[in-house]
């Protein structure tokens, strides 16, 4: 059980774990995202996703960001959010209570057990942004959780995961590796000196069992109020030639990140 502080700027509300911000929820601007990888995440869904109500999975809840800005841009959608720490999610009720109407549903189990127990093609989209310790788990980036996460996703479903790297993105493109040969086709979406190797930072990974619509995310990204790119799944190997899959059994979280408030530079 990890213990949450929640940081007040007016409106703006940033839940802080392991000294580390993990979500920022605006009371009263749901649109409004204030995490960098979370307006990629949003940017991925509205350029790539059907119109209308989705059935979205969420793999990690903190402060339920993203699925509120789900709940106001596409009102219906049916969302799960998988969350062990309940501990957690009864202080974000309590702190940033959930908009009505929502169709938000919270289950206190972690990300491989949510999974396996979901049927076949029950989501539209997945959504796997999970920390522990400040970092991203191993067993969410392996190629077994892929495989999982394939099974669950509908036909043309989208996989949407949180990555973070160092410069050189060699554990990223292990984990696109595994990605890559679990659903087929895989892209990843960064500011453009994360993608250039100049900082540690995220990155979000796309991935679909049909062709991602690059011309679509491409076009996104070239309109995003930051300084956006978009990587296919060979530019990645190309930076970290060899890369192979994560498996259960070399299994490794994201590298630890630089202090709050620093940056780690090339």
């Amino acid at each position: 059980m990890t213990t949450a502080e929640f940081e007040r700027d007016g409106s703006l509300v940033t839940v802080v774990l392991d000294g580390q911000g993990q979500s920022a929820v605006d009371l009263d601007e749901p649109a409004r995202l204030e995490f960098e990888y979370v307006q990629h995440l949003a940017l991925c869904i509205d350029a790539l996703a059907a119109d209308g109500p989705l059935r979205v999975t969420h793999v990690g809840g903190a402060g339920l960001t993203l699925p509120r800005w789900v709940h106001h841009t596409r009102p219906g959608s049916p969302q799960i959010v998988l969350e062990p720490d309940a501990a957690l999610t009864e202080a974000v009720r309590r702190e940033l209570p959930l908009p009505r109407g929502h169709r938000i549903r919270v289950r206190p189990v972690d990300g491989a057990t949510g999974i396996a127990g979901l049927r076949d093609g029950s989501a539209d989209v997945v959504v796997v942004d999970a920390f522990a310790q400040g970092r991203i788990p191993a067993d969410v980036g392996t190629l077994e959780w892929f495989r999982e996460v394939a099974r669950v996703l509908a036909p043309g479903g989208l996989l949407l995961a949180n990555l973070a790297d160092e410069p050189g993105m060699r554990h990223a493109a292990r984990v696109v590796a595994g990605a890559r040969e679990a659903l087929g086709h895989v892209a990843v979406v960064g500011l453009h000196e994360v993608l250039k190797g100049r900082r540690f930072g995220n990155l979000v990974l796309v991935g679909s069992a049909g062709a991602v619509d690059l011309y679509s995310l491409r076009r996104a990204a070239a309109s995003a109020a930051l300084p956006t790119g978009v990587l296919t799944a060979d530019d990645v190997a190309r930076k970290a030639p060899g890369a192979r899959p994560f498996t259960a059994a070399d299994a490794e979280p994201s590298p630890e990140p630089p202090a709050r408030g620093a940056w780690r530079r090339r």
